[in-house]
C-alpha cells in the first residue's frame, strides 16, 4: 500500500518525531540511570556523548557506503528505526555496567543515522519546489521528537524511568511501520549505480556546497551543547530566584521545543527570502542570545528570563532545515544522500567536541562561548 504524494510530508513528519524520541530518552532520565545502576558521577557527561558518538559513526557509515543512495531510502529508514527502538529498549534491561549501557546507547545512536538524515533524503526526493518549507517541518518534527522524553518526564511525576523508554520505542516501531509500508521512493530520487568510496569526498567540491555545509557546521557547534545543559541552566536560574520553583524537564521541554516552532516558521520565511537569508538571520540572532545571557542572569526577572529563553530555543533551530535544503540542492543529485548523510556526521562530531570542551566549564561563560559557532557560521556564509 502507497499514499498518494500530498500524504507523504506528514506521514514522514510523525515518523520522523515517533522515531527520533529516543535521542533524548537517555538524556531526560540521567540521573535515574546513574542511581538504578550504582554509575560513577563522571557516568552523566559520557552517556550524553555517547548517542552522539553512535550517531557519528553511523552517519560516517551510512555515507562511505552511499546507503540512502544505492538502496530504497524508506527501507533504510524502516530498518533503522526498528533498530534504533530495540536499542533504545536495551537500556531498560537489568544488571547493566557503565559500559553495557554505554554500548546501548552507542547503538541507539547508529541506527538514528538511518532516520534523521534518510528521512530529508526522502523529502528530498519528492520535493524538488518549496524544500524548505518541507524540511522545517520534517526537521522541527526531530526538534519536537528530542523534546518529547522531557515532557514524559516532566508530566510522569513518578512514573518509573524504564517507561519513558518503553514508549519511545513503541513510538519509534510505529514510525517505523508507517514509512515501511505507506512512504514509497520519490520521484525525483536518482539511485547511485555503482558504490565508489572516494566520491564521498567529491561533495566537498563545490564552493556554493561548501558554504552551506560551514554555516551548518557553525550552528551544530552551539545547538546540542545549548540543548544538553538547559536543565543544568534551570537549576542556576532557581538559586538566583527561588521564587521561580521551575521544573527542570517542563522548562527543556518547552525551550527545546520551541525549536519546532522555529523550524515549521523559517520554512514559511524561507519561501519569500530564500534559504540562505533565512538561516543566516536565525544563527546571527541564535549568537546574540548566546552572548547576552550573562546579562539575562543578572538583569531579567524569571517571567521575562523564560521569555527570553523560549525565544533563544526558537531562533537556535530555525536554521537547520534551512542549510539541510541548501546541502541538498547544491549537492550533486546522485550524491543527495551522501552528502546530507556526511554534513550530519561532521555537525553532530562537532557537538561532541562543544559538550565536552564546555561542560565543565561555568554556565555564565559556556553561552558566550557557543556564540563562537553562530558568528562563525555568518562568516563563513557570507555571499552564499
Amino acid at each position: 500500500m502507497r499514499v498518494v504524494i500530498r500524504y507523504v510530508l506528514p506521514i514522514i513528519v510523525v515518523a520522523q518525531f515517533c522515531c527520533t524520541s529516543v535521542w533524548f530518552a537517555g538524556n531526560a532520565v540521567l540521573d535515574d540511570l546513574v542511581r538504578a545502576f550504582g554509575l560513577p558521577a563522571t557516568a552523566l557527561g559520557h552517556l550524553t556523548s555517547v548517542i552522539q558518538l553512535g550517531f557519528i559513526c553511523g552517519t560516517l557509515f551510512f555515507a562511505l557506503l552511499a546507503v540512502a543512495d544505492r538502496y530504497s531510502p524508506s527501507r533504510v529508514f524502516m530498518v533503522s528505526a526498528l533498530a534504533a527502538a530495540v536499542c533504545n529498549l536495551g537500556a531498560t534491561w537489568a544488571g547493566h555496567t557503565l559500559a553495557s549501557l554505554l554500548g546501548v546507547r552507542f547503538l541507539t545512536g547508529f541506527f538514528l543515522a538511518g532516520i534523521y538524515p534518510v528521512g530529508m533524503k526522502i523529502a528530498a526526493d519528492y520535493y524538488e519546489k518549496g524544500l524548505g518549507k518541507s524540511l522545517g517541518y520534517l526537521v522541527g518534527a526531530l526538534v519536537m521528537g528530542t523534546a518529547f522524553p522531557h515532557l514524559l518526564k516532566g508530566l510522569g511525576g513518578q512514573l518509573p524511568w524504564r517507561f519513558i523508554f518503553y514508549l519511545t520505542s513503541v513510538a519509534a516501531a510505529g514510525g517505523a511501520t508507517l514509512v515501511g509500508l505507506l512512504v514509497a521512493d520519490g520521484p525525483y530520487r536518482k539511485p547511485a549505480v555503482q558504490l565508489r568510496l572516494g566520491a564521498i569526498l567529491e561533495v566537498f567540491g563545490p564552493r556554493d556546497f561548501r558554504r552551506a555545509a560551514f554555516g551548518y557546521f557553525g550552528h551544530m557547534w552551539e545547538l546540542y551543547t545549548f540543548w544538553a545543559l538547559l536543565p543544568l541552566l534551570v537549576v542556576v536560574i532557581s538559586d538566583v530566584h527561588p521564587e521561580a520553583a521551575w521544573s527542570p524537564s517542563l522548562v527543556t521541554f518547552g525551550v527545546i521545543a520551541a525549536g519546532g516552532v522555529g523550524c515549521v516558521l523559517g520554512g514559511y520565511v524561507a519561501e519569500r527570502y530564500g534559504s540562505m537569508g533565512t538561516a543566516r538571520a536565525a544563527l546571527l540572532a541564535s549568537g546574540l542570545c548566546c552572548l547576552a545571557l550573562p546579562l539575562a542572569l543578572a538583569w531579567l526577572p524569571p517571567g521575562l528570563f523564560l521569555a527570553y529563553l523560549l525565544g533563544w530555543g526558537v531562533v537556535v533551530a530555525a536554521d537547520s532545515p534551512q542549510f539541510s535544503t541548501l546541502v541538498a540542492q547544491r549537492a550533486e543529485p546522485s550524491q543527495k544522500g551522501s552528502a546530507l548523510t556526511l554534513v550530519n556526521c561532521l555537525g553532530f562530531a562537532i557537538t561532541i567536541v562543544s559538550i565536552q570542551l564546555l561542560a565543565g566549564v561555568d554556565l555564565r561563560y559556556v553561552y558566550p562561548l557557543l556564540a563562537v559557532g553562530p558568528l562563525l557560521g555568518v562568516w563563513a556564509t557570507r555571499g552564499g
